[in-house]
């Protein structure tokens, strides 16, 4: 679970300095660090996929993924639960006051910005099974500096969302690890093959705004692949 507490540790940071300071750093800056992560995300995903033994199976687990993930409205489905999650605290803060309204707003926009998303799936599914932690550091660096950004406006709610990814992050990470012994070295290099292409995918989409992709409808590839490699292996 190093990766989680690393992801704890920085939207602790990025929050409390977003109390401070955060009113103080210019969006540019703020652009130009997303970009970097962007291309940093980007070549990540290209060194994962190269541990793939076969590139033909993610290939065809990222088509039938995405075919599986279209039909089920994946990206959609997890939308939408970020919009009731919304409206169910925005409801039952609306007749509070102002400081409880804006300390739930702040919480329950962190929280969902933190732990809906396929990064976080992927990186707590690798920290899992292999112990590896590059890509939940990643994600850790980016929710620091959004966390930064969120507290300087929505204030001290924005730090307690590092409950919700210790549980559910750290939920994920806990449940792979008891998947080790069924995960063979193939399966696993076909695993960080579909993750790398989800990577690139998600670096292209929302860190470097190249074109949109709905990488959610993508998921399905990481049981897929795997799946490939033990069945062909």
């Amino acid at each position: 679970m190093i990766g989680t507490w690393i992801n704890v540790g920085t939207v602790l940071l990025g929050g409390t300095l977003g109390l401070l300071f955060g009113a103080r750093l210019p969006e540019r800056a703020r652009q130009t660090v997303f970009y970097g992560l962007g291309v940093f995300t980007l070549l990540l995903g290209v060194q994962m996929f190269g541990d793939s033994e076969n590139p033909i199976r993610v290939l065809l687990a990222i088509l039938f993924g995405g075919l599986l993930g279209e039909a089920l409205h994946i990206e959609e489905g997890l939308a939408n639960l970020g919009a009731w999650f919304e409206r169910r605290f925005s409801r039952g803060a609306a007749g509070e006051g102002t400081t409880s309204s804006r300390f739930v707003q702040g919480f329950l926009a962190a929280s969902l910005l933190f732990c809906v998303g396929p990064m976080t799936i992927l990186g707590s599914i690798q920290d899992g099974l292999t112990g590896e932690y590059q890509i939940l550091a990643t994600k850790a660096t980016m929710d620091g500096f959004a966390a930064l950004a969120f507290a300087s406006t929505m204030g001290v709610g924005v730090l307690f969302s590092v409950v919700v990814i210790l549980l559910y992050q750290g939920g994920l990470t806990l449940l792979a690890a008891q998947l080790q012994g069924v995960f063979t070295d193939a399966m696993l290099a076909e695993l960080n093959g579909a993750g790398g292409v989800l990577l690139v995918a998600l670096a292209l989409s929302s860190l470097l705004e190249v074109r949109r992709i709905r990488v959610g409808n993508l998921l399905p590839a990481l049981v897929i692949a795997p799946l490939l490699a033990r069945w062909f292996g």
